[in-house]
């Protein structure tokens, strides 16, 4: 399918044939009829794409910090090829659709095949051919309304929100600043409400147009005609409301709202406008300065508009699907008129240079539409993933003997950590071959295969497990399907790298190990990269062997995590430490040389710090604490080890040191980077699958490691150790 891709690094457009998505259950699969550019929000992401590096910096100074950040925990190198990673990517550009529902997935029953539906959201509601679009972030189109029309109410929407911020009622008067999509439809929206508009825009046409949609008076903001209109309908007294629908850096707008507002009055930012609110004129009229957030309450929640969790209409009466679902009725109902706002309607073979238009200024345009062909009758529909049944008792497949040269591998998953931790390792790596890359979203699956050389790309996973020629799968998606896709990868017989963690339930950890015995299949690796660390392995090399019992004490400066981080979801993705944890209780077996045999755990208030206590046969223990609330500059990751006399310290994986009572060993700080040893382990995992030879960690270190991860939550629901006596 075809779908419009931006490269943010070089500017670069694209109409890009990437693979089709996959239905998921909880959503459905649309096959876009028409979409609608915003011609505010996306010609300003196209023309950042267009500046300098230092431009870029200067417009998102919220992202220099993040990356600053980054060099301080991670150092310059990692952080380069991460940033570069993202800039170097093709990135989607849109998010208003309507179009036609062509695959059901598990769990939808409110809309049918051949059901219109409008489309929300900047993941979901692309300008593609196919978007595969969550519950909570489609609405059935009223009958009789054309679907041209029906794929504004993403924007829609987010005027109606503003207007909703600012509580009009019937016989007040409103100023709207900036009459450009999202101004023009809150102006109707407001007419709708009984409330009289003054408009403000220096656009002469854009002026006129708002007073043919319902506008009292329009005018430039520079003018005395906006204020003596104003006057006029208020008595002197200002406007009830001011909705900041504008953009750009001046701050004129913020000036004029205080001026014009009335005592007391609010003054409603839905645009991204310049904000240096002049103090003194706003305090003195005790202005009610509100955000509108977008489409409204469900926004930027991923357990409203991932996993389908409506809020309670008792208690949110208008959600962002709600929004949706009104503005479309109101526009079905004649009381708002989106036609007069389409300047232009493009076929969507022709986006690149619709943009280009835009951008240049050959295309002046209050709303432009991207028309998709229709679809010939009879034609093939994009395949849906599926997760077959596992037959017990199955014959099992044949155990993995060793693959011939050179070694394919398949990703499942081409996000962040693939893309700059463990492909950039692989990509050119002599005797590697990257086969194929499995993505539900096609437009990862598409940068990933023209970044590192994949040799196809699909979101088809049978295909590829069925593949005689893919000797090994990676498995690097979300937490929760970790377990599954391991589980079906080593039924088919292939050897599998899975990220961690490898399950998050002792269901999900038995449901593998039944794989393995079912199969014969043990070829098995889950990504415990620090023990492979360089740094790490030359310390324990200088230590040397122990004779009496040790104790490692970790501390891991986790930080705070980023608001919409799907750590967050623990309904699905299991807690933080569930997913993380692994590579530090694996860290502390590896330089114990053992598994440990129980577990304690306890926790601060709220849950933001967390002390694990493990205990190993010969008496040996290991602390870590995990913590969120350490300061930002301080190394994220520090350990020690003592035992007979000796001390081993590891600083960040940036210098390491040794003890022995009578000399000090003590490593050359690391030009370049932290090496936590992912190409050591890649390099090693690669060798066992060429070669036949036993993984580069035992299955049953793999599985103590999990087990331990796990019971760390039923020691603290306990209050006691928990005793490991093996895997299920």
């Amino acid at each position: 399918m075809k779908q419009v891709v931006q490269n943010y690094k070089s500017g670069e457009l694209a109409l890009l044939d990437v693979p089709v998505p996959g239905c998921k259950p909880g959503g459905v699969l649309v096959r876009s009829s028409y979409s609608l550019i915003s011609t505010g929000t996306e010609l300003m992401k196209v023309s950042e794409a267009g500046m300098s590096m230092l431009g870029k910096a200067r417009s998102r100074p919220d992202q220099v910090a993040k990356v600053v950040q980054s060099v301080a925990v991670n150092g310059v190198p990692a952080t380069y090829r991460k940033v570069m990673g993202k800039l170097d990517s093709y990135t989607p550009l849109g998010y208003s659709l309507c179009g036609v529902v062509e695959q059901v997935g598990a769990g939808i029953d409110d809309v049918a095949v051949g059901d219109l539906v409008a489309c929300a959201g900047n993941e979901h509601a692309l300008h593609a051919e196919l978007n595969w679009v969550p519950k909570n972030l489609y609405a059935p189109v009223p009958e009789g309304l054309a679907p041209q029309h029906a794929s504004f109410g993403t924007v829609g929407s987010i005027a109606m929100q503003g207007v909703r911020r600012g509580e009009p009622q019937l016989g007040d008067v409103a100023l709207v600043i900036g009459l450009g999509l999202i101004g023009q439809l809150v102006v109707q929206l407001l007419d709708a409400s009984g409330v009289r508009v003054v408009g403000a825009d220096p656009d002469p046409v854009r002026c006129e147009l708002a007073e043919r949609l319902g506008a009292t008076a329009c005018g430039d903001p520079a003018s005395p005609a906006v204020e003596q209109a104003v006057a006029e309908l208020t008595g002197g007294r200002g406007v009830d409301q001011v909705y900041l629908a504008a953009g750009g850096d001046s701050n004129q707008p913020v000036e004029l709202a205080a001026r014009l507002c009335r005592d007391r009055g609010r003054v409603i930012d839905i645009g991204k406008c310049r904000l240096d609110l002049p103090w003194n004129a706003y305090y003195e009229k005790e202005l009610d300065v509100r955000f509108s957030r977008s489409y409204g309450p469900g926004r930027y929640d991923p357990e409203y508009e991932l996993e389908g969790r409506d809020y309670p209409i008792g208690y949110v009466r208008w959600t962002e699907r709600r929004n949706l679902a009104c503005f479309l009725d109101l526009v079905a109902r004649g009381r708002v008129d989106v036609e007069p706002l389409v300047s232009h309607t493009a076929d969507f073979d022709d986006a690149v240079e619709t943009y280009r238009s835009m951008k240049d200024g050959g295309l002046k345009a209050v709303a432009v539409l991207f028309r998709y062909p229709e679809q010939e009758a009879g034609a093939a529909r994009a395949p849906a993933v599926t997760v077959p049944a596992v037959r017990h008792g199955a014959k099992p497949s044949a155990p993995v003997r060793a693959a011939r040269k050179p070694v394919r591998l398949a990703f499942v998953g081409a996000g962040n950590y693939a893309t700059s931790m463990l492909l950039p390792h692989l990509a050119q790596r002599e005797g590697v071959e990257l086969s194929t890359v499995v993505t539900t979203t096609a437009l990862s699956a598409a940068n990933a295969q023209r970044k590192f050389g994949f040799a196809g790309a699909t979101t088809d996973l049978d295909a590829v497990l069925g593949d005689p020629a893919v000797d090994a799968v990676f498995v690097v998606t979300r937490h929760s399907s970790h377990a599954e896709l391991t589980r079906r990868a080593l039924l088919a017989g292939k050897a599998v790298f899975v990220e961690k963690p490898l399950a998050l339930t002792e269901d999900e950890l038995a449901g593998v190990l039944a794989a393995v015995e079912e199969s014969g299949n043990d070829r098995l690796q889950v990504g415990f990269n620090r023990r492979f660390a360089p740094l790490l392995r030359e310390a324990g090399e200088r230590f040397g062997p122990r004779t009496g019992p040790g104790h490692v004490r970790y501390l891991v400066n986790a930080g705070r995590l980023d608001h919409g981080s799907w750590y967050l979801r623990q309904g699905t993705e299991g807690s933080r430490f569930a997913g993380e944890g692994g590579h530090f209780i694996d860290t502390a077996s590896w330089l114990l040389r053992a598994d440990p045999v129980s577990v304690y755990a306890l926790t601060t208030p709220g849950d933001e710090d967390l002390q694990v206590v493990l205990r190993y046969p010969d008496g040996s223990t290991a602390t870590i604490g995990y913590v969120t609330t350490g300061p930002a500059g301080f190394p994220k990751e520090t350990l020690d080890l003592v035992a007979d006399g000796r001390a081993l310290r590891l600083d960040d994986f940036v210098r390491a040191s040794v003890y022995d009572g009578r000399k000090r060993w003590v490593s050359s700080r690391l030009p370049k980077a932290r090496d936590k040893g992912q190409s050591a382990e890649l390099a090693a995992f690669v060798r066992a699958v060429r070669t036949g030879g036993p993984m580069p960690v035992p299955l049953e270190s793999l599985a103590a490691t999990t087990a331990a991860t796990l019971a760390v939550r039923a020691a603290l629901a306990g209050g006691v150790p928990v005793t490991l006596t093996g895997t299920r």
